[in-house]
């Protein structure tokens, strides 16, 4: 059965990559907790995790990754997704997570 997750989260900046233009989105504290708690052995770098997603009508493959800072996983939003759902940061998206290797 899959692992699924779906959420409201504000999109924000990561100050380290402002430059980039890197926006993420972070994943509830319960969500997160469940990722760590399935996925024990099969992370990969950095500690990712791979993931299917969806906002509004826009799907993708990518990974989440651990933030040390919030003790949650961080998402990714490519500018692509951004662009096509309208959404920049400090906007709040609906966000549906799904474990890819669980």
């Amino acid at each position: 059965m899959p692992v699924r997750f779906s959420f409201d989260a504000e999109l924000w900046f990561w100050d380290a990559r402002r430059d980039d233009a890197w926006v993420f989105v972070t994943l509830p504290v319960d969500a997160s907790a469940e990722i760590r708690d399935r996925t024990g052995g099969i992370r990969r770098g950095f500690g990712s995790v791979r993931v299917r997603v969806a906002v509004g009508g826009s799907a993708w493959r990518t990974s989440v990754f651990p933030d040390s800072a919030s003790g949650c996983y961080v998402l990714p939003l490519k500018k692509a997704v951004r662009r096509a759902e309208g959404l920049d940061a400090g906007d709040v998206a609906t966000v549906s997570v799904e474990l890819v290797d669980v």
